[in-house]
């Protein structure tokens, strides 16, 4: 399966900030965890030719198109892809990164969490209501560790639907939609995206069924949020990129939800009260994508992105500290 190109979200914001403390002029070690496209990957690598990148995505679309990238482009001394979900990404790093560890760990860590443009392109993935395919949404669609959409759907009870619509995709007709899932299912499977969308339609007030956002939105986006465990995996993935970073090094999170968002933001307050791995907050508020990027590419509207430094001891506040994200 070809992979779709990919609008990278705040590229320009992510690289100046993760190379902002970076010696231009001897080699420097940055982590891409969500390769996607290479969009971000590839920036690195315009951005100084000492730059060196070692990236990590579990897609098999993904792994295939980046390395065929990376092939075509000579640039395979210089960035290595592995194909792991990035809550493998520290003990990885120990093990195949030795030569990013003895020169004093990243510059920058970048996660981008965003599901890329592909997954939504490719009716054959399930991730879009836009596109009848079938109710998969693994992004590793090769892996039998994870239930598929379509296995959640028929197999979850009422009452575990419902909690996730309600909790994953803060949909208000959660329960309505949870009980109409289980009764159809009981006449036939339901295995198609065009079968679950129409209905979830037919779970909305007929008013409230052609409004600016597909009634289909919110449960899509909770049952990507379980097959993939994403809110669990960005839990047990953060902390542990930390110790990685050489000091002045940063980690920059992109998030899409406020689910995400708020992961990532009491994660970061919560490292930095560390006395062990000492960081400061860079941005006190998110940075957003502005109005030009909107406009190229409506899917970033709602991307914001955090950044933390990690610091030789624990810094005082100081008022007079400038905010990246101001």
């Amino acid at each position: 399966m070809s992979y779709t190109r990919h609008y990278s979200v705040l590229k320009k914001e992510c690289i100046d900030t993760l190379t902002e403390n970076a010696e231009l002029s001897q080699v420097s070690y940055f982590a891409d965890l969500t390769f996607g496209g290479g969009g971000h990957s590839f920036e690195f690598l315009t951005k100084n030719p000492l730059f060196q990148v070692r990236s990590t995505d579990q897609d098999p679309d993904a792994l295939k198109n980046g390395e065929e990238r990376i092939k075509n482009e000579g640039v395979s001394s210089r960035i290595k892809l592995f194909n792991t979900n990035f809550v493998q990404f520290p003990k990885l790093a120990l093990e195949e990164c030795k030569e990013v560890i003895e020169a004093g760990g990243f510059q920058g860590i970048l996660l981008d969490l965003g599901v890329s443009s592909h997954h939504f392109d490719e009716a054959g993935r399930g991730f879009s209501f836009r596109f009848d395919g079938p109710l998969d949404m693994r992004m590793n669609y090769k892996s039998d560790a994870f239930l598929t959409a379509q296995e959640i759907v028929n197999t979850y009870s009422e009452a575990q639907l419902m909690k996730i619509f309600f909790e994953y995709g803060e949909e208000k007709f959660s329960k309505k939609i949870a009980l109409k899932i289980c009764e159809e299912r009981k006449i036939k499977p339901i295995s198609t995206t065009a079968e679950l969308e129409n209905i979830i339609f037919h779970c909305y007030p007929k008013e409230m069924r052609y409004g600016k956002t597909n009634p289909s939105t919110r449960v899509f986006q909770a049952l990507r949020l379980e097959v993939n465990r994403e809110l669990e995996v960005l839990t047990d993935t953060i902390t542990h990129l930390i110790p990685l970073l050489k000091i002045g090094g940063r980690l920059a999170v992109i998030s899409f939800h406020s689910l995400e968002d708020r992961i990532v933001k009491n994660l970061f307050k919560e490292a930095s009260s560390s006395l062990e791995f000492p960081v400061e907050i860079l941005t006190k508020k998110p940075i957003v994508p502005g109005e030009e990027e909107i406009f190229d590419n409506s899917r970033s509207r709602s991307a914001k992105l955090r950044v933390l430094e990690r610091t030789a001891f624990k810094k005082t506040k100081n008022k007079y500290k400038q905010d990246l994200s101001s």
